[in-house]
């Protein structure tokens, strides 16, 4: 099927259902990913391969580059999971770069897009599993609010936490216990923490990011997490590490 054969197509669609627009409402919006992969090498299309060769060399340039190395196949899950406990240690990490010192760092599993593969990580790999432009930001809440938010976790099951944090939750979600750095939570001090500036608004059933202050939160499109989580391992491969992270009872479920 050739690309030009099928554009009639679509524009005659769009004019029938603009003509009946008056007749339909939207009351669902679904979306799904698909891997393009080998599977759609069986009956390949001249044309469409022509078209894309223009660009292939230069997003080969772009995604190709090794950034560094990981010791095993990292993926996210709840309640904790490898790539989730790395990532809100990196958000921890970029601190330094900032002027900051987070006492702990917040990534969601829901923006945790891919999983990151044993071996070689190259920016390609990198932008699968952070493909937003969500950016990293620095914020203050009281220590009410941050039991809150840690009692919203656990009511999802689990998010991204940085190794300060201790959350124990109950098999029907409720929060039994919370530590940083081994202190149960002062309700009356205020905390640093390291997240994205996406979680700072409040979204993902973390209504209690909303009550923030004091955010620093950098606009320029280095400040994405494909950035900031591609830096950290161009860091620690000049330094000759491998990348490893491990689940390490950062959420445990009783």
């Amino acid at each position: 099927m050739r690309l030009t054969k099928t554009f009639p197509f679509f524009l005659g669609m769009t004019a029938v259902l603009c003509g009946c627009a008056s007749h339909y409402e939207i009351t669902k919006i679904d979306h799904s990913r698909i891997i393009v992969d080998s599977t759609y090498d069986a009956l390949p299309n001249d044309e469409a391969e022509a078209f894309i060769a223009i660009y292939q060399a230069k997003v080969d340039s772009i995604m190709s580059p090794v950034v560094g190395h990981t010791a095993k196949s990292m993926s996210s899950g709840r309640p904790e999971s490898t790539l989730s406990n790395l990532l809100s240690d990196i958000l921890v990490w970029a601190g330094s770069q900032y002027g900051e010192k987070p006492e702990f760092g917040v990534y969601n599993m829901g923006g945790i897009r891919a999983t990151l593969p044993k071996g070689k990580v190259t920016f390609g790999n990198v932008l699968n599993v952070a493909p937003f432009e969500n950016k990293i930001c620095f914020l203050s809440l009281k220590g009410s609010d941050v039991k809150d938010l840690f009692r919203q976790m656990a009511e999802v099951g689990g998010e991204g936490v940085s190794s300060s944090v201790r959350l124990v939750i109950s098999k029907d979600r409720k929060l039994i216990s919370a530590t940083i750095d081994g202190k149960e939570i002062d309700l009356g001090k205020t905390y640093r923490i390291a997240t994205i500036d996406y979680l700072s608004e409040g979204n993902d059933k973390m209504t209690a990011f909303a009550k923030h202050f004091d955010m620093v939160s950098p606009k320029a499109e280095s400040n994405d997490m494909r950035y900031i989580i591609s830096n950290y391992f161009k860091e620690q491969e000049a330094k000759g590490v491998v990348v490893d992270a491990n689940v390490e009872g950062r959420i445990a479920v009783k």
